[in-house]
C-alpha cells in the first residue's frame, strides 16, 4: 500500500456514511475506506475475524468510531482497541451526534485521539469529515510499526 492509509469507518447510519465517503472523494480518499455497521464487526475487522479473516495485514491509518451503535457500543470498541498491543497506535476519531460531557470523558479516558461532534449542516459536515481524512490519511506519519499487524 502506499503512503495512503486505509479508514475504518463504523457507523450505522446510512445517511453519515454517505455522507462521509462523498466527502472523501475529494481528496481520492473514499476507495480506501471500509464501512462497518457495528461495532462487533469493527472488532471482527481489526481481529481478522469472521468475513474479514482474509483480509490483507495491514491496520487501518485511522477509524472514524459512531458511539451509539449496535451490539457493541462505540466506548467498548475504543477500549478494547487501546488496550491491545498490536491496535493501540492507531488513531481513533470519535465521530458523533453525542455532546454528552459523560461521552466525550469517557473516550479520552480510553484514549481516544479526537473527539468530533458531528455538524448537523451538509456543509459543515462534508468540511469537517475533509479535513479528518485529510489530516488522518495523508498529513499525520504514523508510529513506525503501526501499519502492519
Amino acid at each position: 500500500m502506499d503512503k495512503l492509509g486505509r479508514i475504518l469507518m463504523v457507523e450505522d447510519d446510512p445517511k453519515d456514511v454517505e455522507l462521509t465517503l462523498t466527502a472523501l472523494e475529494d481528496y481520492n480518499l473514499a476507495n480506501e475506506v471500509v464501512v462497518v455497521g457495528d461495532g462487533e464487526k469493527a472488532l471482527d475487522y481489526l481481529y481478522f475475524r469472521g468475513e474479514f479473516q482474509m483480509r490483507s495485514g495491514n491496520n487501518p491509518a485511522v477509524i472514524l468510531l459512531d458511539l451509539k451503535l449496535p451490539k457493541i457500543d462505540g466506548l467498548e470498541v475504543l477500549k478494547e482497541v487501546k488496550s491491545d498491543e498490536k491496535l493501540k497506535l492507531i488513531p481513533v476519531v470519535v465521530l458523533t451526534s453525542s455532546k454528552e460531557e459523560r461521552d466525550m470523558v469517557a473516550s479520552y479516558k480510553l484514549g481516544v485521539n479526537a473527539y468530533v461532534v458531528k455538524p448537523v449542516d451538509f456543509h459543515e459536515f462534508v468540511n469537517a469529515i475533509k479535513e479528518l481524512g485529510a489530516f488522518w490519511a495523508v498529513i499525520n506519519e504514523p508510529p513506525p510499526g503501526s501499519m502492519r499487524r
